[in-house]
């Protein structure tokens, strides 16, 4: 089952979670701070600023954006499991949130299950690679004959991203290339290295490089949709390129502390659904190669679980490091 099988369900659910147990009714009395672990400019950051200014309307209260970037998002994950869990603390994180714990060996500084409480999963997409426009290759099987002189390096948003534990797998389990892993401090500056061609290539999420590859800065090669994008009618998905195995995605989801209420976990769940059924709201993610998600918090929770112990796997067998 591909994590779009297992992930756009949840958005039917949302239809019927109009029923939610009552915050406390002085709730929220004050600001409500999302701390984000990556820095602007990347798909996580994005997402959380596409509903913003909605999601503060519908809480009665302002939300505004905390960046706490560094060590592939474990300084700011650090933050708000530390964090009063008095619903006004949320973190906003990527896909790396449950990589991390096995990427680093336990020194992550969290526990994914226990130190969280999943709230609702705003956006997926899927990873690409990229290359600068001056790299001589023309599609997926030249780079990878490239590949093999050993000379060539890639960005990516951090050790234990998603996109990087892709291309760990493309490119050292499936070609069993010595290419060089740079990773940067999150996908914004990833995609910025391979457009100025300081890597010659890139593995991002899909929103990193859209842009550039639309203005013939970078060449997108390959994506790891199930199919292919309507943004990006013209790459191959993956499987179509002979790697069926490979359909990772990057996920944006909010997460509480541990400890904070309930009925404040779903007003936040609640209020995000509402925002990701709005047709206006389907229409600014489409446009960044954002999917958006939402459903139960339950549901969430469930998947979160399933993906660190996913990724746990994949670090086992790409034998991934943090840098």
């Amino acid at each position: 089952m591909t994590i779009k099988q297992k992930l756009i369900p949840l958005l039917v659910l949302a239809c019927g979670l109009g029923a939610v147990h009552a915050a406390p009714g002085d709730y929220p009395a004050k600001p409500i701070k999302m701390i984000i672990s990556f820095p602007p400019g990347g798909p996580t950051d994005s997402s959380l600023r596409i509903i913003s200014e909605k999601l503060s309307e519908l809480m009665k209260q302002t939300v505004y954006i905390d960046n706490k970037a560094g060590a592939g998002g474990n300084v700011g994950t650090q933050l708000a499991a530390r964090a009063e869990p008095d619903g006004y603390t949320f973190l906003a994180s990527s896909s790396a949130f449950a990589v991390n714990p096995s990427m680093y060996a336990g020194k992550a500084g969290y526990d994914p299950i226990k130190d969280f409480v999943p709230v609702v999963v705003v956006s997926t997409q899927p990873n690409v690679i990229s290359v600068n426009e001056k790299v001589q290759v023309k599609n997926f099987a030249e780079l990878k004959e490239l590949a093999k002189t050993g000379k060539l390096s890639f960005s990516s948003p951090g050790s234990g991203t998603t996109p990087h534990l892709t291309c760990e797998n493309i490119f050292r389990v499936n070609w069993k290339s010595d290419i060089v892993h740079i990773p940067y401090k999150g996908a914004g500056p990833a995609s910025l290295a391979v457009v100025a061609g300081d890597t010659p290539v890139a593995c991002t999420a899909a929103f990193g490089v859209l842009q550039f590859h639309k203005q013939g800065r970078v060449k997108i090669l390959g994506i790891s949709s199930d199919k292919r994008l309507p943004s990006l009618p013209d790459v191959p998905t993956f499987a179509e390129l002979g790697y069926p195995d490979i359909n990772d995605y990057t996920w944006t989801t909010i997460f509480a502390p541990a400890g904070t209420p309930a009925a404040i976990v779903q007003k936040m769940n609640h209020a995000v659904n509402q925002i990701l059924l709005m047709p206006e709201f389907k229409e600014k993610f489409d446009k960044g190669g954002l999917i958006p998600v939402g459903g139960s918090q339950q549901e969430t929770a469930t998947y979160i679980a399933s993906e660190v112990k996913r990724w746990s796997q994949v670090v086992k067998m790409t034998g991934a490091k943090a840098e």
